[in-house]
């Protein structure tokens, strides 16, 4: 830890330290400090609990050579006040020793930042971080242990881990800037099992402070699922009319959004490269009024609204840190509308400078969007999953990826869910499959199951997909 000293003091002595080294450079240095809470349960009984704090510090150094510059990044936890200076000396000189950086640029100053003007509820740069504690969880962990005793009570096993943490950057750099966000981010996953554990259905949801969390009806949805399952069918392979729920929209909706990188599109070596070259910019994707977009301020899932880069990548600068971030449409009505870029990346593809930011929304602009049980009610014939995992690319130029079905598969016949069927392993790409969305559910905050570990905040709508490819039977469970 850093000692006495608050990260905002940790911020401004590395920036004084650097200030006094040899030589002209600039500096961009973050402090983070995270906390988390946690409930674990197994078999209907409460397993375990915990808070940890952790502390993170990053010293960005910048070595400004005729017309181009060497970077030097040095991340270390658990700094103490006696050891910032060494850290900010070996970032200098790691950036002495660097060769140019292809994406040398000048620094945000507060004067671009202030023009953005702060996010709604963000707290001021002086005040305290902010830490979370187990009793966030206290009227969850009340409701929890009536949901135990009743799931146990009904024949029931349930399973599963509910987690918070909350993480507070200061960002400050040798222009002057001084940005901070307090980002809180909960989830809940729970399992259910009959007695016999031959049958299982999982859900899961996202929060920022577990008010929102209803567990007993989280609890009774799978106790449906489970009743479903009584039944069981054999089906083979093939293409179905599918049925998404917004948990496995939004796994494959996240990997399309990780893929659409500006660099890689111009290169030519992804989906969204275009034939003789540029990118697919304003291509149509889906016939339907879709958009996918992004935004700080987006109701339940507000996020850092600046860009916090702890290293470059091909579409992500440490030059930018602290510029602002506003609402971005990645798809707008249909149409590929914005591809993820840094301020060099977007220069050398010749596209607008769209950073990423750290919440997906997918929503239709079509009136009465109906919701999935309104759209189980409106099957002849289909599936019904519950989620996807295992998800790995098979090909960047179409963006096909490959995964397996887990906890439910489920028949619908007629407006009704008659059945559960066999695990599936799909081959399946989230960009053809915009091309053949037939309806599009109310959009609402979801957890993706795949990715929840590193994308949190997300809203999907439950999605009908014409002939989803599942590719072959799959034997897990």
């Amino acid at each position: 830890m850093s000692g006495e000293l608050t990260p905002q003091e940790t911020v401004e002595r590395a920036l004084a330290l650097t200030a006094a080294g040899a030589g002209p450079g600039d500096r961009v240095v973050i402090a983070e400090e995270t906390s988390t809470a946690n409930l674990r349960w197994a078999g209907n009984t409460l397993t375990t609990n915990g808070v940890s704090r952790s502390r993170q510090l990053t010293v960005i150094a910048v070595d400004r050579r005729g017309d181009g510059a060497g970077v030097g990044v040095v991340s270390r936890a658990g700094v103490r006040a006696d050891q910032i200076e060494d850290v900010v000396r070996e970032a200098e000189h790691a950036a002495a020793e660097a060769s140019l950086a292809e994406d040398a640029n000048e620094l945000a100053g507060p004067g671009e930042a202030d023009s953005f003007g702060a996010a709604e509820g963000e707290t001021g740069w002086d005040a305290a971080a902010v830490r979370t504690e187990i009793g966030v969880m206290r009227d969850f962990a009340a409701a929890l242990g009536q949901t135990l005793r009743v799931a146990g009570a009904s024949g029931r096993k349930l399973y599963g881990f509910a987690e918070h943490q909350v993480e507070s950057t200061f960002l400050g750099t040798s222009a002057g800037l001084r940005r901070r966000h307090d980002q809180p981010t909960g989830r809940v996953e729970l399992n259910a099992k009959s007695a016999d554990l031959a049958r299982s259905a999982w859900t899961g949801v996202s929060t920022r402070d577990f008010t929102d969390v209803d567990i007993a009806a989280l609890d009774a949805g799978l106790a449906g699922r489970l009743d479903w399952a009584k039944r069981t069918v054999a089906l083979p392979a093939g293409r179905y009319e599918t049925l998404l729920p917004p948990t496995a929209v939004s796994d494959l909706l996240t990997y399309l959004y990780w893929s659409a990188g500006a660099k890689d599109a111009a290169d030519g070596r992804t989906v969204f490269s275009k034939a003789g070259g540029g990118t697919r910019l304003g291509e149509r994707l889906s016939a339907l009024p879709v958009t996918l977009s992004s935004d700080p301020q987006a109701a339940s899932l507000r996020c850092a609204p600046f860009v916090i880069a702890h290293a470059s990548g091909a579409d992500s600068s440490v030059f930018d840190n602290g510029l602002p971030l506003g609402r971005t449409d990645w798809v707008r009505d249909g149409s590929l509308a914005a591809l993820v870029s840094s301020r060099h990346s977007a220069a050398a593809a010749g596209v607008p400078a769209t950073p990423a930011i750290d919440n997906l929304t997918f929503a239709t602009s079509a009136p009465d969007a109906p919701s999935l049980e309104q759209m189980i009610a409106a099957t002849g014939r289909g599936l019904l999953l519950t989620c996807l995992w295992y998800i790995r690319e098979v090909d960047p130029q179409t963006l096909l990826l490959t995964g397996l079905t887990r906890d439910g598969v489920y028949l619908v016949e007629n407006g009704e869910v008659t059945g559960a069927v066999n695990n599936f392993r799909f081959n399946e790409s989230p960009v053809a499959m915009l091309g053949r969305l037939l309806e599009v559910g109310v959009t609402e905050p979801t957890l993706p199951r795949e990715w929840g570990d590193y994308f949190n905040r997300a809203a999907m709508p439950p999605v009908r997909v014409e002939g989803f490819n599942m590719s072959s039977v799959s034997q897990a469970s």
